[in-house]
């Protein structure tokens, strides 16, 4: 059985933010592995993505997905298409699109303009938070007719700061662009940081002038038995790792 995280405020848009659980995949990828860029057996994601558009109810080749690249490119989607291009967000404010990301320990955002009718959804790593993701995707959508602030943005499952290691040089590339982003980091061991990245792309988000927005404070590298996690699966020396979806759709 699918376990789906939803959030009022995207209400009553159909969404979720998908945990690993209730999928047909096995091994290292068990549960609800929903990434073709995996090493899974193909036939075995295209099951876990038609249960994901069944949950949502719509039809599978109405799934939409981009070829996820870090970047703060962002595709508006007003019909179905085969070839996903390379871009990290999408929104529409066509019927019957379900726009969907894939994440493990990135940020998978949501968000909804109810009064206008667009949704959006951003795959918001670091590196895509830091090059203006959210921003553009906020752009996107206003572009289509949404107001900044009627928009809903909700962070699923991401990793948290407790998890999230970082070296010096990493730290100075933030506190160079702007020093407040020290607000962001804590410190570790040695000449190591903790990032915040929900406390992140929380900030960006309401500095773009959205109405509300939220993070559900689910830790994607916590918690092996609800999330994949590039992180984890790193240190673990794992082949490869699974990538949960999250979806949204008119």
């Amino acid at each position: 059985m699918l376990e789906v995280i939803t959030h009022e405020s995207l209400a009553p848009f159909r969404h979720g933010f998908f945990t690993r659980k209730g999928g047909a995949s096995s091994g290292i990828f068990q549960g609800l592995n929903c990434g073709y860029g995996s090493s899974d057996q193909r036939d075995i994601v295209k099951i876990n993505r038609d249960r994901v558009a069944a949950a949502i109810d719509v039809a599978p080749s109405h799934l939409m997905g981009v070829h996820q690249v870090h970047s703060a490119d962002v595709l508006v989607v007003d019909a179905p298409f085969e070839v996903a291009p390379k871009a990290d967000a999408m929104v529409t404010k066509t019927k019957g699109i379900a726009l969907s990301i894939l994440t493990a320990d990135c940020q998978p955002v949501l968000f909804a303009d109810k009064m206008a009718g667009v949704i959006g959804a951003a795959h918001a790593g670091w590196k895509g938070c830091f090059d203006n993701v959210l921003e553009e995707t906020v752009a996107a959508m206003v572009s289509l007719g949404a107001q900044r602030q009627a928009i809903c943005a909700v962070i699923g499952p991401s990793i948290s700061q407790k998890s999230y290691e970082v070296g010096p040089e990493f730290v100075e590339r933030f506190i160079d662009d702007k020093p407040e982003m020290g607000r962001f980091f804590s410190n570790g061991e040695g000449t190591r940081a903790q990032f915040d990245l929900p406390a992140y792309g929380l900030w960006r988000l309401r500095d773009a002038g959205v109405g509300l927005a939220h993070w559900s404070g689910h830790c994607t590298y916590s918690d092996a038995d609800r999330f994949f996690s590039y992180r984890r699966a790193t240190h673990k020396q794992e082949a490869d790792y699974g990538r949960q979806i999250s979806v949204i759709a008119l």
